[in-house]
């Protein structure tokens, strides 16, 4: 399909994922403005405050497209109750404030909202696509809550997407930089058993992707954003093992993550044998659908 130009407001732009995207729409030929908490130091920023509730009207008059990245990590702290209530607040209000916004007639006519395959839970080897039943747990009701607070757009008649985002692979952050440390120092083992599924996808797909959703506005509902070759974790470290010439056989038990990483570990060591459907039926082509051939390349780059 052929894209027309767009005026693209994305928050969250400072992430791994948002900065990937900023930079690619603009190369793509789009107009990008970042939605920054402080005060704009450069004239394609424009200031919102979602911790306030507050995103004055004349922000988004001229924009197009929202791509709503803002979030606490997941993985960022040990889950305290505190740090828990953040996760959960961090992308409910600030979904929600964004999507009142567009209903209110701010000016956007597409809303590409981030999410996660935490909705399916730990399945075993439950084949998941975007028509899979949802988890009961504390991820789960997350992404629920957070897909549901795009609701008023929605009743406004605005198309939306929810990019349920696997583990990104990059070697400028994100999940593949500790298990490049300890790969390299030979501990990289695998999780727990290494039995569950890992849904990964790397960036340049990721990016690829979001692309895609921001330019056709035809594609709607939850959209699994993940390599169509899911592979268990055990399979990931050797891969890993492969690429850089180290042993990966030391496994990392359950009882020990669950002692450094506390809750968090249960959904660390979830098996979720996640399908990338909607993009498959979409026609959408991974350019790394293989993990043995996405390490090649990302471990290959300088």
């Amino acid at each position: 399909m052929t894209a027309h130009r767009q005026r693209v407001a994305i928050t969250g732009a400072s992430g791994l994922i948002g900065g990937a995207l900023s930079s690619s729409l603009r190369e793509g030929g789009h107009d990008v403005v970042h939605l920054v908490r402080r005060e704009p130091s450069a004239e394609h920023e424009r200031q919102w405050d979602p911790s306030g509730g507050s995103l004055r009207p004349e922000v988004l008059a001229d924009v197009d497209t929202v791509v709503h990245l803002a979030g606490a990590g997941v993985g960022d702290q040990r889950w305290t109750p505190e740090y828990k209530a953040l996760i959960h607040s961090s992308r409910v209000d600030g979904t929600d404030l964004v999507a009142r916004a567009i209903a209110d007639g701010a000016g956007p006519t597409r809303l590409v909202s981030a999410s996660a395959i935490g909705i399916y839970g730990d399945r075993g080897d439950e084949v998941l696509t975007e028509a899979s039943a949802e988890a009961v747990t504390f991820l789960a009701n997350v992404v629920r809550d957070w897909e549901a607070a795009t609701t008023p757009a929605k009743d406004a008649g605005v198309p939306v997407a929810h990019a349920r985002t696997g583990i990104v692979l990059s070697t400028k952050g994100g999940a593949l930089t500790p298990m490049l440390r300890l790969g390299r120092l030979g501990l990289g083992g695998p999780l727990g058993s290494g039995r569950q599924w890992m849904p990964w996808i790397t960036l340049a797909d990721t990016i690829a992707a979001y692309t895609r959703l921001v330019e056709d506005a035809s594609i709607t509902g939850p959209v699994n954003l993940t390599a169509p070759q899911p592979v268990r974790q055990c399979d990931l470290a050797r891969g890993l093992g492969r690429a850089l010439h180290r042993p990966a056989v030391l496994p990392a038990p359950r009882a020990a993550m669950r002692l450094v990483l506390g809750e968090f570990a249960d959904e660390a060591l979830a098996s979720a044998r996640v399908l990338p459907q909607r993009l498959l039926d979409e026609g959408f082509e991974h350019a790394h659908p293989r993990l043995d051939d996405a390490l090649a390349h990302l471990l290959a780059r300088p």
